[in-house]
């Protein structure tokens, strides 16, 4: 038996979709981004998406478009539980992290602290819904209306989560999503912005295509297209990147959103497996759902007399073909990579030192593993037999 991380979405669908357009010989982004983005939109009920190569550059334009849209400057507040890439955009684009320790049972940020962590150089707070459950929209919307903060959603990990009947992505002013190979939908490299404000998409075409306005439609506030294509297509109007998706990327994304539905039909029957095993136990936690969670991975916290046993118990799930691997970043002030970044302690952090030391996560993904999950259980409780 094999249990990886992840499984392929893929089938001879995707295989017809990069043919379709190696055949056009037009590889970078074009119709088949526009259409998927178009329908990426239609399912997730918003207005508008930008497609780029990967959801840590859909976090990348959203930093950057508070930082050159908006004109904010200052700290944002995280979770000091996340991934690398929700943070190293703050702090590329001159804002200040300010960490706020993880709720122990949901391992999203910690509503109860946000505000004793908000200074009067806060400008906004990026909530990360991990491992595919939302955060606690309501208390989260209300601090910001209260202190006037700006909301953007780090939803890589979470495509398909609801938090009051509303998808997870398009509560805030903007959400990220990752289509990377181990995620809910898989379009080899990925990512994409929803959001609410039609100006804002038009910002962050702009950004992720070196700044100029070619892709803008001609009556965009950034530009007035004169409709001489010498001079319109060579002009820029946003300090952008190149973090365009290739049209491949976009074809495939089509075919896969046609096996969304069936993908989480098998992923939530894992996960109803996956809570029959593990819910309750003394020795473990695993993680509590608000709203209604896309599970895209079932995460492990390590309890009572298994605390502090982690090494041994990922010792013996290697030995049996388990893939594993640590709770997302864990607290991330412990990275080493924290000597270069500008940000504010907040000091207590028990949730995500928890997590740090005794938590790991396993795989989820499209095909039924029922199996897995009971070998899953088999060899974590024979610690504690």
């Amino acid at each position: 038996m094999t249990y990886p991380l992840a499984y392929s979405t893929w089938g001879k669908e995707e295989v017809e979709a990069i043919n379709r357009v190696v055949d056009t010989d037009m590889y970078t982004m074009g119709r088949h981004v526009k259409q998927f983005e178009k329908e990426f939109a239609e399912t997730f009920e918003s207005p508008n998406a930008v497609m780029v190569n990967s959801g840590s550059s859909a976090n990348l334009l959203m930093l950057s478009l508070l930082k050159w849209k908006y004109k904010l400057s200052g700290d944002i507040i995280v979770p000091v539980v996340g991934w690398a890439t929700t943070y190293f955009p703050i702090s590329q684009n001159g804002f200040k992290l300010n960490f706020v320790d993880v709720d122990p049972y949901t391992w999203n940020i910690d509503v109860n602290k946000i505000e004793q962590a908000i200074t009067p150089n806060t400008c906004a707070i990026m909530p990360v819904n991990l491992l595919g459950n939302s955060c606690d929209y309501n208390t989260i919307k209300d601090i910001c209306a209260k202190h006037d903060l700006l909301l953007i959603e780090d939803n890589c990990e979470s495509m398909g989560a609801k938090y009051s009947n509303t998808y997870t992505g398009t509560i805030g002013l903007a959400g990220s999503f990752s289509f990377f190979f181990s995620h809910h939908i898989q379009t080899m490299e990925g990512g994409m912005v929803l959001c609410k404000n039609k100006d804002d998409a038009d910002y962050m075409r702009s950004l992720r295509a070196h700044g100029w306005v070619r892709d803008l439609p001609a009556d965009s506030h950034l530009y007035k297209k004169t409709g001489n294509a010498f001079d319109d297509n060579f002009i820029f109007a946003t300090p952008g990147y190149n973090v365009r998706p290739l049209e491949m990327s976009g074809a495939i994304g089509s075919e896969q959103l046609k096996k969304w539905p069936n993908i989480m039909k098998t992923r939530n029957e894992n996960a109803k497996h996956f809570l029959d095993l593990f819910f309750g136990k003394p020795w473990c936690r695993i993680q509590h759902t608000i709203g209604i969670s896309s599970w895209f991975t079932f995460g492990i916290v390590l309890d009572g007399p298994l605390k502090g046993r982690r090494a041994e118990v990922v010792k013996a799930l290697d030995k049996a073909g388990i893939q594993n691997r640590p709770l997302a970043s864990r607290n991330f002030l412990k990275q080493p990579v924290m000597r270069d970044l500008e940000y504010i302690d907040n000091n207590d952090y028990s949730a995500a030192d928890d997590i740090h030391d005794n938590g790991f996560f396993v795989g989820n993904g499209s095909v039924q593993i029922k199996s897995q999950l009971d070998k899953l259980y088999e060899i974590i409780s024979s610690f504690v037999k």
